[in-house]
């Protein structure tokens, strides 16, 4: 009786035993899980994706092959392949299997590719430059490429990743993740060693190193609703008072060059004539789109004329920074013949011929604007511009408009630095800077201030404010489109304010005697004009 106690009691404690061991083990195996590893590196202070290295190799999966997740062991004298997923696929040359096992016997390696949410890469907050925010990464996923244990960099032969393209996204970069030293948890995406190729159903990413790899897109143009709503009125807004005070001003053009026939006064006219028919053809362009929803001849023409305005505004802002190149660089008493009809025929002239070339290659229709809300729900906006069908329309604005635009701003600056040295040397040369007293005198104030409002406005005249389009990109990128479409809006306005001063400097140099000579001397470089 005693006996069959005592083995009663011996089988209880090895249950026990046998319990214990198998709650222990099975604790010990979900805490190693690789869906956990994630989750465990980062509530650990420091680098997390160094900590995913480390335990991505040793962890074990609960079905067996996990979506979202490969890791094999490869013979590392042959190319190996890993597709976690039906999006994102990995090529591993030899070399690269190779180099992560140097130091270890055999040939077999342990290969591990893992699609990660892009959610858990926090980008460093900005230290003397600030981050690209509107870039998003294609699929909102990382794939993670390991092998071995010792580092791969510096491949001859790259490691080809293939990431889907289901919504033929136009533009990315291939890019790889890097930690920062400083904030522990964050880094940035850099492309360092790293070549796209966009085969429009996928990108092909070629990297010379193992890493976390992902496609940063440039989405369409991201603003709430409301923005939308505000931008759309600032523009119809602006553009109506430009059409108003563009006509203004040329009937003060008309004057002025009826009384003082000077050929820079003949500049400013064509470039406000041209700045008239932008606005104009804007608003027509949107009201037309909003009132038919059929893409018809007369919206193609309208397109046409949008773009042609465009393109002659563009030009006849060069062609103002070509005359001050003629009256700073050259000489003063530089003669011309006809100068001002040759200006004409490229002013007019080259805007003609690239619009009509895309007219007849069929560009122009309705264009359905990229605007999405915070939602990602697609705004209802169109116009009248370069259709959206036509195949390879954003070859035609990066051509047409982006790169002519940024040549014409980088002239321009340019000549614009030099009319503020001219402007400099000419106060030094009569004296206008020299310090007499204790305060600067009132006609030193005087003269700063009119220096200013001759640079601000010669800005306006050589189209600076299309510059402002660089502040539409980085993290502050919503201000930045405000900042854009006021200045530009109001352009008519500026050349308004600029005709008046014309106006106001006639009549001054006409009943008045002129008392400081360089102004004399810079009213002068900016009326005159070769020819006259």
């Amino acid at each position: 009786m005693e006996q069959s106690r005592l083995e009663t009691m011996m089988k209880a404690m090895w249950i026990i035993l046998y319990l214990d061991t198998l709650l222990w083990f099975s604790t010990t195996r979900a805490t190693k899980r690789c869906e956990n590893v994630i989750t465990d590196c980062r509530a650990d202070k420091g680098n997390w994706t160094r900590c995913y290295e480390d335990r991505i190799r040793t962890c074990t999966t609960t079905f067996g092959r996990q979506l979202g997740f490969y890791r094999h062991t490869v013979n590392s004298s042959h190319e190996a392949e890993a597709a976690p997923s039906f999006y994102y696929r990995v090529k591993v040359p030899s070399l690269a299997l190779q180099r992560s096992i140097q130091g270890q016997p055999g040939d077999e390696v342990l290969l591990v590719a893992a699609v990660i949410d892009s959610s858990n890469f926090k980008l460093s907050r900005p230290r003397g430059r600030a981050v690209v925010s509107n870039l998003t990464i294609l699929g909102n996923s990382v794939l993670a490429v390991m092998a071995g244990h010792s580092p791969v960099n510096n491949l001859s032969q790259p490691v080809r990743l293939f990431f889907a393209n289901p919504e033929k996204v136009e533009r990315g970069t291939c890019v790889f993740w890097l930690d920062s030293e400083i904030e522990p948890g964050t880094g940035r995406w850099s492309t360092a060693g790293c070549d796209t190729i966009n085969n429009v159903t996928e990108f092909v990413c070629s990297c010379n190193h193992l890493s976390f790899f992902a496609v940063l897109v440039n989405p369409d143009l991201s603003v709430t609703k409301s923005d939308a709503v505000k931008l759309s009125y600032v523009n119809y807004v602006g553009s109506a008072l430009s059409v108003i005070f563009t006509l203004i001003s040329l009937i003060i053009y008309i004057h002025l060059h009826r009384r003082r026939p000077e050929k820079a006064i003949g500049l400013h006219m064509q470039l406000t004539g041209a700045l008239f028919c932008l606005h104009l053809s804007y608003l027509l362009c949107n009201f037309w789109a909003r009132q038919q929803k059929e893409d018809g001849w007369v919206c193609k023409m309208l397109g046409l004329f949008l773009h042609w305005s465009l393109l002659a505004t563009f030009t006849w802002t060069a062609l103002e920074g070509f005359h001050l190149y003629l009256l700073l660089v050259k000489v003063f008493n530089i003669y011309v013949r006809r100068y001002l009809l040759k200006l004409s025929s490229v002013g007019w002239g080259l805007p003609t011929l690239v619009a009509s070339i895309c007219g007849i290659l069929g560009v122009y229709g309705k264009y359905s604007l990229p605007l999405k809300d915070a939602n990602g729900e697609t705004l209802p906006e169109e116009m009248c511009w370069m259709s959206s069908q036509f195949p390879h329309k954003e070859l035609v604005i990066y051509i047409t408009v982006v790169a002519f635009l940024c040549l014409v701003i980088l002239c321009n600056t340019f000549m614009l630095g030099l009319v503020v040295f001219k402007l400099t040397t000419l106060r030094e040369g009569s004296g206008g800077f020299e310090r007499s007293g204790k305060k600067m005198s009132r006609e030193r104030w005087t003269r700063l201030w009119k220096d200013c409002a001759t640079v601000l406005g010669l800005s306006c005249v050589l189209g600076l404010p299309w510059a402002l389009a660089s502040t539409t990109y980085g993290q502050n990128h919503v201000t930045g489109i405000y900042i854009f479409t006021i200045f530009n809006a109001l352009q008519g306005v500026f050349m308004f304010l600029w005709s008046v001063a014309l106006t106001c400097k006639s009549r001054a140099d006409k009943y008045s005697s002129v008392r400081d000579p360089s102004s004399q001397k810079m009213a002068t470089t900016v009326v005159y004009s070769p020819g006259h």
